[in-house]
């Protein structure tokens, strides 16, 4: 059986990121998507938010699992008895940034290998970022995020200050 892990801190999920999913379990057996624990950011959703967004954004999608994760990717790969990681490309500068995460990955274990998807050109200025500051000044992401990623900013309005 062959795995994919799609690591990623997902704060929160995209249609980019959907886009890089649906194409991932269009090749692989078994999708592991990763919630990267990063203690360097203050994410605006929990871990338990983002498992939840993903989950129900992929329901149709058979072949996905979601998980949350800390330390190195590779590890995380190993554990899930994946051979590869999936990376999204939007631009030149995440490929030079991916490139090297690539080769740093490899040379701690080269039995994992790196797939990068070039994202989906009308999307491919989208990043989860650009979603929570568009959210912020009040503009329609309903282009950018699936649709229960809108309900759950709904449900945050109140904590995040707009």
């Amino acid at each position: 059986m062959s795995t994919a892990v799609y690591p990623g801190s997902f704060d929160p999920m995209t249609n980019g990121h959907l886009d890089v999913i649906r194409r991932t379990a269009a090749i692989f057996d078994r999708v592991v998507i990763g919630i990267l624990i990063n203690q360097n950011k203050q994410p605006m959703f929990s871990l338990e938010e983002r498992v939840e967004m993903i989950r129900e954004a992929t329901k149709d999608i058979p072949n996905i699992e979601v998980y949350t994760f800390s330390g190195l990717v590779v590890e995380f790969a190993k554990k899930m008895n994946a051979s590869v990681l999936i990376r999204g490309l939007r631009s030149m500068v995440d490929f030079e940034y991916e490139l090297q995460m690539a080769q740093i990955n490899r040379k701690i274990d080269d039995e994992i290998d790196t797939l990068f998807f070039a994202t989906n050109p009308e999307i491919s200025y989208v990043s989860s970022s650009a979603v929570k500051e568009l959210w912020h000044y009040r503009q329609d992401i309903t282009d950018y995020v699936p649709e229960c990623v809108i309900g759950k900013l709904e449900e945050k309005e109140n904590d995040y200050e707009r």
